[in-house]
């Protein structure tokens, strides 16, 4: 069963985060939650979205505009790096709010609640067609990189940020992806390296005697799969249609956050 579902949400998450920039470790790791351990959970889940960036990086990164991920990307590692500590003095505050909804618990943090207000605020005005039009000029970029990464550092969620900014920055579609993914790749080796690669290194050794290999190989061959098939469909689809996927996704974590639910 565990195959089944880890693989089935690796595979059609994948497909929509070549066009949206985010969204696979948001619902993969509540998969893998489902059968193992919190905390083997998110090993995995990093395990297979790290797996999966390289490989979109292998697909689209060529169509990266140098000049926006450079802009970008430098300033979003440098407040990843200060979200990250953030992160440990906030994580002493209390809770705002904290229930239960059958099995699953749901707290709402200071953090997740901001994060989930600025989601939110970007997601709307993708979808108004009175903005539609409206870009970011080249001074903004470095601001946008800032934002997103600070956010990253403190929830783990740059991605949604991180797309939010640069699809209203000019880029076409296939511009828009590839800078994506390239700075996915710089600001997620960044973080590992600021909350400390020994999490992940120590946790993986532990994979195995809960059999989470297997699950782990198969759901990282569905993630590629899915990329594969989103990049088949590039062609395909306009940058409107790249700018409502990732809207419409925008939405649902924004309030999935803002509830506690993730």
């Amino acid at each position: 069963m565990e195959y089944f579902v880890i693989c089935a949400v690796a595979l059609l998450v994948s497909s929509l985060t070549l066009f949206s920039g985010f969204g696979l470790g948001t619902l993969l790791m509540p998969a893998f939650a489902l059968f193992f351990p919190i905390k083997f959970a998110i090993a995995a889940t990093a395990v297979v979205h790290l797996a999966n960036n390289l490989f979109k990086l292998f697909l689209v990164g060529r169509h990266a505009d140098i000049k926006t991920v450079l802009r970008f990307t430098i300033p979003a590692i440098l407040f990843a790096s200060l979200g990250a500590f953030l992160l440990g003095y906030l994580s002493g505050m209390p809770l705002l709010i904290s229930y239960q909804i059958g099995p699953m618990s749901c707290e709402v943090t200071l953090v997740k609640l901001v994060t989930a207000i600025l989601i939110a605020f970007f997601s709307f005005w993708d979808l108004s067609p009175r903005l539609e039009r409206l870009e970011f000029g080249p001074e903004y970029v470095p601001l946008g990189g800032a934002l997103s990464g600070l956010f990253g550092g403190l929830s783990g969620l740059q991605g949604a940020l991180r797309s939010a900014f640069l699809i209203r920055c000019g880029l076409s579609k296939e511009a828009f992806i590839g800078t994506g993914v390239v700075s996915t790749v710089g600001v997620d080796t960044a973080r590992l390296i600021v909350y400390g690669a020994t999490f992940v290194t120590n946790e993986f050794s532990g994979l195995a005697g809960h059999g989470a290999t297997g699950p782990i190989l198969a759901g990282t061959m569905a993630a590629f799969v899915g990329s594969f098939i989103g990049n088949r469909m590039l062609k395909k689809v306009t940058m409107r249609t790249v700018q409502l996927i990732v809207g419409v996704m925008l939405i649902l974590l924004s309030v999935a956050l803002g509830a506690g639910m993730i």
